[in-house]
């Protein structure tokens, strides 16, 4: 198949674009910068969008990218940036695909979709949550859903933060562990739900080879392991695994004060996600616990 990415320099784009080609698929990379190899074109959301040309013969389309949303305090200036790296670039790739035809439109999302989920595990089907997050999310898919046509399948990844061996969340935390500085946040019973990066990948690619079968999956799939965990075992996992044993506890309003509305959403809240599309459909998760997944990430 032939497959056009953008976002392909990020953690999960790069991993993709690899695994993509050494399956035998044929990828072009669509930057937003001058272009130095044969397999870029350029694109810009906020001029002239995608040349036409370029997704001639393409079979699918993958939209990643977005600033983190962990990098700094949400002013009001970052949280419209979060908006807008998100929502405009994915209108345009979805006109893109519209207009030349393609099949397949696989576009980023998250699992802020759901908001504070409590003990709650959320599906596919379990409606938008509230808060900041939950409103960006909602409307970054109804950006690809509303305007890549009838005709083309859309995929939304909903993703979980992703656990890797190359930076990521765990690259964030990792040089606290070692310092001494692992700490539980808040009560600690908060759920967490993560991805690893081969899995993330795994998921994708499975996703696109079967996108022109009868066996396609549609719609909304949660990216996230199987065995989401409460905060106070993934802190305590993450400092086995790096042999710095997480002793402190940082309470909420301490949270609250140091991150913000920032730290409410991603650190405080409740994320219990499972995903049941990639289940019922027969995907295997290489690392489907914390215990594999953090082995993984520290080797």
């Amino acid at each position: 198949m032939r497959i056009a990415v953008a976002g392909s320099a990020g953690l999960i784009g790069s991993a993709l674009v690899d695994t993509l080609r050494g399956s035998g698929h044929t990828v072009i990379r669509l930057v937003r910068r001058q272009v130095r190899a044969d397999d870029e074109h350029y694109w810009d959301p906020e001029t002239f969008g995608v040349d036409p040309r370029t997704l001639d013969g393409v079979g699918a389309v993958v939209g990643l990218g977005g600033v983190g949303i962990g990098d700094h305090r949400w002013s009001g200036r970052f949280k419209q940036e979060i908006r807008d790296s998100r929502i405009t670039p994915t209108e345009v790739l979805a006109e893109a695909v519209a207009e030349a035809g393609v099949p397949v439109f696989v576009s980023a999302s998250a699992t802020g979709y759901y908001g504070d989920t409590g003990a709650h595990a959320a599906v596919e089907t379990d409606p938008a949550g509230t808060g900041f997050l939950a409103d960006v999310v909602r409307d970054w898919e109804d950006a690809a859903t509303s305007v890549a046509g009838a005709g083309t399948n859309v995929v939304l990844l909903r993703t979980a933060p992703v656990i890797s061996s190359r930076g990521g969340l765990i690259g964030k935390l990792t040089p606290l562990f070692r310092m001494g500085l692992g700490a539980t946040f808040g009560a600690g019973d908060q759920y967490f739900s993560w991805i690893t990066l081969p899995d993330e990948v795994a998921a994708i690619v499975t996703i696109l080879e079967n996108s022109l079968t009868d066996n396609k999956i549609t719609g909304p799939v949660n990216l996230c392991a199987p065995n989401p965990v409460r905060f106070t075992d993934f802190a305590k996992a993450l400092g086995s695994a790096l042999h710095r044993p997480a002793r402190l506890v940082v309470p909420d309003f301490v949270v609250r004060r140091l991150g913000g509305e920032m730290a409410e959403e991603m650190i405080l809240h409740s994320q219990r996600v499972v995903p049941q599309v990639l289940t019922d459909a027969g995907f295997t998760f290489t690392h489907p616990d914390i215990d594999s997944a953090l082995e993984y990430a520290s080797a």
